[in-house]
């Protein structure tokens, strides 16, 4: 490979979704909306679960964390995009390309393994209810969490000074709203068999690893409540894992659409539209899916509401 100083541009093409300029109004006003829902849905989620002591469990301890992940994740393209329409640009610069591609890949490696992180939580309440407190202690469940963000940021790091190494010429448009690592590698005119190798094997490792360790949690899950006797029990038992099971279908499900379309063509609408489901729409969900099957949810963000009605009487009191 050529050293990145041999780099020939200064700044990349986001294409966007659309070319159209009567399509950009709607686009804007579309990811403006869903953008300021995740932003905002996550917020409450974060608050609910740090105000109520009695949602200081390990479960909504994680849950936090994915809200946190989810928020930094989406505004890591979507901002530079709503930019960049509304200014009437396409253009990012060679560091901030870089840049974006760095905290994309940190951030989704993050939701991934806090997903895997909380599928094992799940797996020690139900299979093993007697040692939970145990295992599942706050030492053991930080660490966790910070394994799953330092993994992030050392993955996402290996690709971004890879991708420094890589020399752009002529071709400096990205058909996509972000600087995606499988077209900016695409794009260099040096060679990018050793990117194309890692990135390759990081897919496997990092997104097959915790996979597995999905399927293996909840295989054993399922066996458990097999064994529960009463039928309120195994609804019960279910009820706990049934939104996490929800998301990491919806994730693992946008990521391989996101991984197979970009493999199959590097400009075709349903690589666009599953980006946009995988970057987008399943943050945004995640608050909803976790908050409208949760009691306890429900009855922290009620809490939290009413706190701030009696503030602001009393402010208004006074």
């Amino acid at each position: 490979m050529e050293p990145g100083n041999d780099t020939k541009i200064s700044e990349f093409l986001l294409l966007g979704l659309s070319e159209a300029p009567e399509l950009q109004p709607l686009i804007f006003g579309l990811f403006l909306s869903m953008y300021l829902i995740t932003v905002c849905g996550n917020l409450l989620i974060i608050l609910a679960t740090t105000s109520d002591s009695h949602l200081h469990t390990p479960m909504y301890f994680f849950l936090s964390n994915l809200s946190l992940a989810d928020i930094c994740f989406t505004s890591t393209t979507i901002p530079k995009m709503l930019v960049n329409i509304q200014t009437q640009s396409k253009t990012i610069t060679y560091a901030g390309c870089i840049t974006q591609m760095f905290f994309f890949l940190l951030f989704a490696v993050v939701d991934d393994f806090l997903l895997t992180v909380m599928a094992y939580d799940r797996y020690v309440a139900i299979c093993h209810p007697l040692y939970y407190s145990v295992i599942m202690y706050p030492w053991f469940c930080g660490q966790l969490a910070l394994a799953s963000w330092t993994i992030g940021a050392l993955h996402a790091l290996l690709h971004s000074l890879m991708a420094l190494w890589l020399s752009f010429c002529t071709h400096a448009e990205i058909p996509h709203f972000y600087c995606d690592l499988s077209k900016l590698v695409h794009l260099a005119c040096s060679d990018s068999f050793l990117n194309n190798v890692v990135t390759y094997f990081a897919s496997v490792l990092l997104g097959g690893g915790p996979f597995t360790g999905i399927l293996y949690s909840y295989c054993k899950i399922v066996f458990s409540i097999h064994a529960i006797p009463s039928v309120q029990g195994k609804r019960k038992a279910f009820s706990t894992c049934a939104s996490h099971l929800l998301v990491v279908s919806l994730f693992y499900g946008t990521s391989l659409g996101v991984y197979l379309s970009a493999g199959a063509t590097h400009s075709s609408l349903s690589s666009g539209a599953a980006s946009v489901m995988f970057t987008v729409v399943i943050p945004m969900l995640n608050p909803f899916i976790y908050s409208l099957r949760n009691k306890d949810i429900k009855r922290a963000l009620k809490r939290l509401s009413r706190g701030r009605s009696k503030r602001s009487n009393f402010s208004a009191i006074e």
